[in-house]
């Protein structure tokens, strides 16, 4: 794989912002955005209204509109503007509708399904390669605008509060593999998860895929609804996994004044919500955040059974 250091990241992503003017022009107005907070239980969540993502947040992504679009992420399909650092199977790209202050996407360099099976090593290595980053993926049904091409995101470390919610959080200990171990989030975070901590590719993938077959697909499906974030730090990688049992919330369907534009994906999992329309950041409250992380996400209890039949 080609030698990417923090420098050649951090460079191309200025040359680009620099020459791209959709990109230009989106992270000059993400220094605008609003910026909110709220306490659920203890976790501090933030609210960013972000009219740029609504090409995200509203996308069509079954598989008639799918059909009728180009893939965004295939090369013959990009802007000519848009360059791309090669890594291995994958390409480097800058997103240019940005949620963090640096935003990178790196699709697969072949056209093919957005599935995690088997390219979980693939997502702790590149962790590494890009430091300063968290590495996320968005299932198929999880918030993905492009479920027909495989990719990962990232976003700069900091920016979303779930680093800060990890230092405090209950762990209970499920499982240890080789230099690592799977955990459940018990208390400190608004919705559950499993954290699997691993010092080596080694160990982290092989418990990951242990949790992966416990988890279940939905019929119809090619995989079990997730979004996974991986930071790798002080030569330890942590991924968060959060199992899911719906894509969107009611209140995404609901018209008039219960209507809010929100499809949760890794970024609002890791405790940023994204808001593409300001009506919607108004309005918004506490209780509705809470709300929709118990609406798409698994419960205590659903998650303890997942563990059962790992232990």
């Amino acid at each position: 794989m080609q030698n990417i250091d923090k420098a050649a990241v951090q460079s191309f992503l200025y040359r680009q912002i620099e020459e791209w003017d959709t990109a230009k022009n989106n992270y000059e107005a993400l220094k605008r955005v609003k910026v909110k907070e709220f306490d659920l239980g203890g976790a501090i969540v933030k609210v960013q209204f972000n009219p740029a993502r609504i090409v995200s947040s509203a996308a069509k992504v079954d598989t008639k509109s799918l059909k009728e679009r180009k893939c965004f992420l295939c090369e013959a399909n990009r802007p000519a503007v848009q360059e791309g650092l090669e890594w291995g199977d994958y390409t480097i790209l800058v997103n240019p509708f940005p949620i963090f202050p640096k935003h990178l996407t790196i699709p697969a360099n072949e056209h093919i399904q957005q599935l995690i099976s088997g390219r979980i090593a693939d997502m702790m290595r590149l962790a590494k390669v890009l430091e300063d980053y968290v590495v996320f993926y968005n299932g198929p049904k999880c918030g993905a605008s492009a479920p027909d091409h495989m990719h990962f995101q990232a976003g700069n470390t900091g920016f979303m509060p779930v680093g800060e919610w990890l230092h405090s959080a209950k762990r209970l200990n499920i499982m240890h593999c080789g230099d690592g171990r799977l955990c459940l989030i018990e208390k400190g975070m608004p919705q559950s998860c499993f954290v699997i901590e691993a010092s080596s590719v080694e160990s982290g993938s092989r418990i990951f895929d242990r949790l992966y077959s416990a988890l279940t697909i939905p019929e119809g499906e090619p995989e079990p609804m997730l979004n996974i974030l991986c930071i790798y730090y002080a030569g330890v990688w942590n991924l968060l996994v959060f199992p899911r049992k719906k894509h969107r919330p009611d209140c995404y369907f609901k018209e008039g004044d219960d209507n809010i534009l929100i499809s949760p994906a890794s970024v609002d999992m890791g405790g940023v919500f994204i808001t593409p329309l300001e009506k919607d950041f108004e309005k918004i409250k506490a209780a509705d955040l809470q709300n929709i992380y118990d609406e798409v996400c698994l419960s205590l209890s659903e998650v303890k059974t997942i563990a059962d039949k790992i232990k």
